[in-house]
């Protein structure tokens, strides 16, 4: 071989080894035309699980007078039944909401396509229930936004065949200019309105002004979940359950210690699971406990520390955070440390949110964390029975979601743990 062509060899490898990827730019925020509505028609509708077999419809009207009302049925045109709800607004500084409804329908077939109106009047809305069986559909994104890059993702999870989205936190990115809800509500509805969006709070959802403003308002009065139907007193944590998979919601942003609602709410909701009927567990909340990113650092540790002896101890599957805008995921661990009893922790903030990816990570890697990376995207979680679940992230490349780290997880409800630690677990519910 010719010197030359031998240099040329060397240096084209040289490349290919080290050449990384390159992550695209952040977007600018999206700007919407002034709202075309009617003002009797309903805008920034979505949907919720609310219970066993029914469904919580939410939507806003400009119109004082529309009433609280959802006809629906499984013919497009034929409504066959009716449900009344409730009705809400709040003020927010110089910012009147619109009126808020919230209706719940039901009870509904399971994986059965329904149509339905909202007010009396208006567009036909048309959205699908969960199954009840194995195999399950879970799209995942937190920190969305409203950016180019949230448009993305969303255009991505629309192509995915889910049967539920869970937000870990972070939805609008507000941040206390209120008609940023109203934007995101129009922005994420083609999607909300169809598939039953499960969130929690996230920082940005806060929005409290010292001694003048409590935090949540607007997130409460928008997006109510089904914390009542769970037992909860608080719309900021709540379970549910669908398909095999008990679902909780935990709270980032409200008292979590040992002695506070929350955690006394979830030793409650933890006694009630029977992982025979539901043998994954699976939790939500904003902060992630195992971090190798440096940003916000340390910020989950006070959480950690009151909860996850509790969730070790009722042998969680699954722990989905956000917040920091960058993809990870970890080995099954506990107390920081590998432990095949332990959860699985992924970390996935980067919905597409205005303020860009968090792209420098500590070094070395921790032994827990599998794969980590700072770019745009969306999660998908299949469970596929009551052993096997099969979890792929989804990389938004230059408009093309991308499948870029896979894996299989096994439940851990065959594994031996929950016998292990069924002592423990009672020690803990038996506690103070």
């Amino acid at each position: 071989m010719e010197p030359k062509l031998v240099l040329f060899v060397f240096l084209l490898i040289s490349a290919a080894a080290t050449c990384e990827y390159i992550r695209p730019p952040p977007r600018k925020t999206l700007h919407f035309p002034w709202n075309s509505k009617l003002s009797s028609h309903p805008q920034q509708v979505h949907i919720s699980l609310a219970g066993d077999k029914h469904m919580r419809v939410s939507w806003v009207s400009n119109d004082k007078s529309t009433l609280p009302m959802v006809e629906y049925g499984t013919s497009p045109g034929r409504y066959s039944n009716k449900s009344q709800g409730e009705s809400t607004s709040y003020s927010y500084l110089f910012y009147s909401s619109g009126k808020i409804h919230h209706t719940v329908i039901g009870p509904l077939e399971d994986n059965t396509v329904y149509y339905y109106r909202c007010g009396g009047g208006g567009p036909e809305y048309k959205l699908k229930t969960p199954p009840a069986q194995f195999p399950v559909m879970f799209a995942v994104a937190g920190d969305l936004g409203q950016t180019g890059w949230t448009k993305s993702t969303l255009d991505h999870i629309d192509l995915c065949k889910y049967d539920v989205h869970l937000l870990p936190g972070d939805l609008s990115y507000a941040d206390y200019i209120q008609h940023r809800w109203d934007t995101f509500g129009e922005l994420v509805e083609p999607l909300a309105s169809a598939r039953p969006w499960m969130v929690t709070q996230g920082n940005h959802e806060k929005e409290s002004i010292m001694f003048f403003k409590d935090g949540f308002q607007s997130y409460n009065s928008r997006w109510k979940m089904p914390y009542e139907e769970s037992g909860s007193s608080s719309n900021l944590y709540y379970s549910f359950e669908v398909a095999g998979a008990h679902i909780i919601m935990l709270g980032s942003y409200t008292d979590y210690d040992e002695h506070s609602d929350q955690y006394n709410w979830l030793k409650a909701d933890v006694a009630k699971v029977d992982r025979k009927k539901t043998p994954w567990l699976i939790v939500l909340f904003h902060v992630p406990w195992y971090n190798s990113n440096e940003a916000h650092q340390d910020e989950g540790d006070r959480m950690l520390a009151a909860m996850e002896p509790l969730l070790h101890a009722a042998s969680v599957d699954i722990v989905l955070a956000g917040h920091v805008h960058a993809y990870e995921r970890t080995e099954r661990v506990n107390k920081g440390k590998l432990d095949p009893c332990g959860a699985v922790h992924i970390t996935i903030g980067d919905g597409g949110n205005r303020e860009g990816l968090a792209s420098k990570y500590k070094n070395p890697q921790p032994a827990w964390s599998v794969f980590r990376e700072a770019s745009f995207g969306h999660g998908e979680l299949k469970l596929a029975n009551s052993t096997h679940a099969y979890w792929s992230w989804h990389r938004n490349d230059d408009d093309e979601s991308v499948r870029s780290d896979q894996v299989w997880i096994t439940s851990l409800e065959n594994s031996g743990c929950i016998a292990e630690k069924k002592h423990e677990l009672m020690k803990i519910l038996s506690g103070p």
